[in-house]
């Protein structure tokens, strides 16, 4: 399920950009066999847990990925496209991340969220702001997000709705605390050594001090 998950990002990638009508036709043939898997993982989960209603209770994202993302949905509800960003959210495991997060190890986690706020919000960024007179891409909102996370800001693509302002306020929070991240985790490599020594240091001089009382 975590590769499928992963295939949304290059399917509404293609789905939003300038390509042939094969590639477009390939992205919902693709569209279509993600949308199977997840209504198929939630029917095979309400058979085997023991009790499906509070499964049901306990995960509204299944079923939100389900009734929200039908790949048989009119082309005049081009908006309904964002929902399918609900599949990525899969991707971010908050309790592992959590456990992990100020840990060196953590560092992984935290750059793949970012990573993945980078593709989902770049594109859901350009299905936001794309109007006939302007146009925007997919990579045109990918390269958008990416300057923003960095805090670059060159102000192109120029963002113009209010839907386009918070994705912005996402990805601009999502950027600062990878930058902490990383910043906290270069400056624990520089002192884990000397705290490792004062430990030992400190480990013995208590063992000096029990011999001395038995």
């Amino acid at each position: 399920m975590l590769f499928v998950t992963l295939l949304v990002i290059p399917t509404l990638i293609l789905e939003n950009s300038t390509v042939s009508h094969d590639w477009k036709l390939a992205a919902g043939v693709v569209n279509a066999l993600i949308w199977l898997a997840f209504v198929a993982e939630l029917v095979v989960m309400l058979r085997v847990v023991p009790d499906p209603k509070r499964w049901l209770r306990d995960h509204p994202l299944d079923i939100a990925i389900v009734v929200l993302t039908p790949p048989f949905l009119p082309s005049s509800l081009q908006s309904a496209r964002l929902f399918r960003l609900l599949r990525v959210v899969r991707l971010v495991r908050i309790v592992q991340l959590s456990r992990r997060i100020f840990s060196l190890e953590g560092i992984r986690a935290p750059a793949v969220l970012s990573l993945a706020v980078v593709l989902v919000g770049g594109t859901a960024f350009a299905a936001v702001e794309s109007t006939r007179q302007h146009k925007v891409s997919a990579w045109d909102g990918i390269w958008w997000a990416m300057q923003t996370v960095t805090t670059v800001g060159y102000g192109t693509p120029e963002v113009t709705t209010n839907a386009g302002r918070v994705i912005a306020m996402a990805v601009m929070l999502t950027g600062i605390g990878f930058v902490a991240l990383l910043t906290a985790a270069a400056a624990q490599r520089f002192i884990v050594r000397a705290v490792r020594e004062a430990e030992a240091q400190v480990a013995g001089e208590e063992a000096d001090l029990l011999y001395e009382i038995r």
